[in-house]
């Protein structure tokens, strides 16, 4: 079933926002390099690089239903981080909004009758989950730590520990 219409415009924002995502960590691993904490940073690079992905298996099963993927306008990012804890405050957020947009796109694709569409959103749906409770989880861990420097280092080490995110 070719990809037209609402759905394909949807998708298409979908793709831009999946590369905004990216850059928006890349923001933030720059953030994080500043503050000496390379293992973070090293995770930001690693997730924005996943973000690409992400917009990569978008781009795909647009163009395996005859639809071509067109990038949108991406503005420079508009987020901050003084603290570790204001990073992942940041990221959160930005998954927060990718999720909502991943369900927008699942009632879309059932609106319009494009079942070819739902065995990628629930893909999604699934990652999105895991993000976000990843997120979360290490959000209560900085919570904990607070200001504890011995701490941040710890968290350091062991987020730089995570495939990917030696770049």
């Amino acid at each position: 079933m070719e990809l037209t219409g609402k759905l394909e415009t949807a998708f298409n924002e979908q793709v831009t926002l999946e590369l905004e995502a990216s850059v928006v960590y890349r923001q933030l691993a720059i953030a994080m390099d500043a503050k000496d904490l390379p293992g973070i940073a090293g995770w930001f690079r690693a997730q924005s690089d996943e973000e690409i992905v992400h917009a990569e298996k978008f781009i795909a099963h647009m163009s395996d239903r005859s639809a071509q993927a067109q990038i949108g306008d991406i503005a420079a990012p508009k987020v901050t981080a003084n603290t570790v804890l204001e990073a992942f405050e940041a990221s959160l957020a930005h998954e927060e909004k990718v999720s909502e947009s991943i369900r927008g796109l699942y009632r879309l694709a059932h609106e319009v009758g494009d079942i070819d569409s739902v065995p990628l959103l629930h893909w999604f749906i699934d990652e999105q989950l895991e993000e976000e409770a990843s997120v979360g989880e290490i959000i209560g861990r900085v919570k904990l730590i607070g200001e504890d420097g011995n701490g941040l280092l710890r968290l350091d080490a062991e987020l730089g520990s995570r495939d990917g995110a030696d770049q």
